[in-house]
């Protein structure tokens, strides 16, 4: 497909993880991508990688100049960059409400206001916001992340009403339990590791964990120009966990 040919899109958290498998796919789609990371994204890949933390407002903004600097454009802008969180509702004192709040939510909030001004001169703006099935479905220990994600679905929701009239499109995408490093850390700090993985893997119907490439194959849906009725959407890539109750 070609459907980013003459579009630059900006994905946030791209080096690894979701969002490095949204950056492969979006350049093998012709768009010329950059990477804001706090490492950087592969160069086989990235058109450009911008070394930046969402929680720093002013690095944000350094970073959308630069861009805009480079390519004169932006078209699509992939808020994926966040971190992960567990424990109930007591598991996590002030200060880590606000650290994960402040790049999860706060952080997108700060990465889409910098890119304003580049997506109201686009003709095929678009913004994808990664949240969680964690904003719809209860998960046990996950209190302060699935607020933020939560947080992010309402955003993008939000941001959608706000910005239609100006022909920005704006949708998020919800993935379920992914294959991602931060995963692969969270059961390795497990008593039993495979026991762990054998949990996440069959609380989805699918039987498996969701895939990075299969959570990139949604974000490049929702942020092409063949999509250009969609804005206001939530997509679900989830094995089935949030619609399907199969008999045990």
């Amino acid at each position: 497909m070609s459907d980013y040919d003459g579009l630059v899109a900006l994905v946030t958290g791209g080096a690894s993880g979701i969002g490095a498998s949204a950056v492969r796919l979006l350049h093998s789609r012709g768009a010329r991508v950059a990477v804001l990371d706090r490492a950087p994204g592969d160069p086989a890949y990235a058109a450009v990688s911008l070394l930046c933390d969402v929680a720093d407002s002013a690095g944000v903004a350094a970073a959308m100049d630069a861009a805009g600097e480079k390519f004169g454009q932006l078209d699509v802008v992939i808020n994926n960059a966040g971190i992960g969180a567990q424990g109930d509702v007591a598991g996590n004192d002030d200060d880590e409400w606000l650290r994960v709040l402040d790049v999860n939510v706060v952080g997108m909030a700060r990465v889409t206001r910098a890119a304003l001004p580049y997506l109201r001169a686009s003709s095929h703006a678009a913004v994808v916001m990664t949240s969680s099935v964690a904003a719809v479905v209860g998960l046990p220990n996950r209190a302060l992340y699935s607020a933020t994600k939560g947080a992010v679905l309402s955003l993008a929701l939000a941001m959608a009403a706000d910005h239609v009239s100006e022909g920005i499109r704006v949708n998020a995408v919800l993935p379920g339990t992914a294959d991602t490093p931060w995963i692969g850390r969270l059961l390795e700090s497990a008593d039993d590791p495979q026991a762990a993985r054998d949990q996440l893997r069959n609380r989805q119907p699918i039987g498996r964990l969701v895939t990075a490439d299969e959570v990139a194959h949604a974000i490049a849906y929702l942020g092409s120009p063949l999509s250009g009725s969609t804005t206001g959407t939530a997509l679900v890539v989830d094995g089935g966990l949030t619609g399907l109750r199969l008999p045990r």
